[in-house]
Formats: structure tokens, C-alpha cells, sequence
């Protein structure tokens, strides 16, 4: 079963800020999260299937949040992991998900 990769408009945004180089590594990764959404590593404590893909953007450490609900997969936003989640309670809470 594929899963239907559902992309935010913020989510879009941000990715036109990123590099060539680190908006191709999220292509490949959003084409493996389409077969299993459960292969990345769950964001606990939300009471929500959270999940986040890591990846490195100018040498900073960030992080692709996303939200299942089958058959859709919600991609969320992109946080910096100097930010440790703080913004993403926040996010979910104005966007309605929490």
C-alpha cells in the first residue's frame, strides 16, 4: 500500500529556502516515506502519530515532521534541531492538531 504524501503550504515554503543539494535528499526521502511512513522515528509525548526525518541543511541539523493518518501523510514543517521541538508544540496547537 502507498501512502498519499499530503504537503503543508508552509511546509513548501520552507523548502524553497533550503539548498539544491539538501531539497533533493527530501525528494528521495519523501519518495521511501510514500512505501512506509513507519520507517523514521516517532515523536513521542503528542498523543499523535508524529514521526521526523533528520537531514542536514549548511551544516545545520533539521528535521522533516510529519503526521500519519492513513492512507494520508501529512508533512508538517521543517524544524531546526537547535530549536529542540519548543516551536512544534506550538505549530500543531495553531494549526489544529493538538
Amino acid at each position: 500500500m502507498e501512502y498519499e504524501i499530503v504537503p503543508s503550504e508552509f511546509f513548501l515554503e520552507q523548502i524553497d529556502e533550503l539548498s539544491d543539494e539538501s531539497a533533493g535528499l527530501i525528494e528521495k526521502k519523501l519518495i521511501l516515506l510514500k512505501k512506509n511512513p513507519f520507517r523514521f522515528k516517532r515523536i513521542k509525548g503528542y498523543g499523535i502519530f508524529l514521526f521526523r526525518i533528520r537531514f542536514e541543511d549548511r551544516r545545520r541539523e533539521k528535521r522533516i515532521v510529519y503526521l500519519v493518518e492513513k492512507p494520508k501523510v501529512k508533512v508538517l514543517c521543517i524544524l531546526d534541531r537547535s530549536s529542540d521541538y519548543h516551536k512544534l508544540r506550538e505549530f500543531l496547537k495553531r494549526h489544529g492538531y493538538l
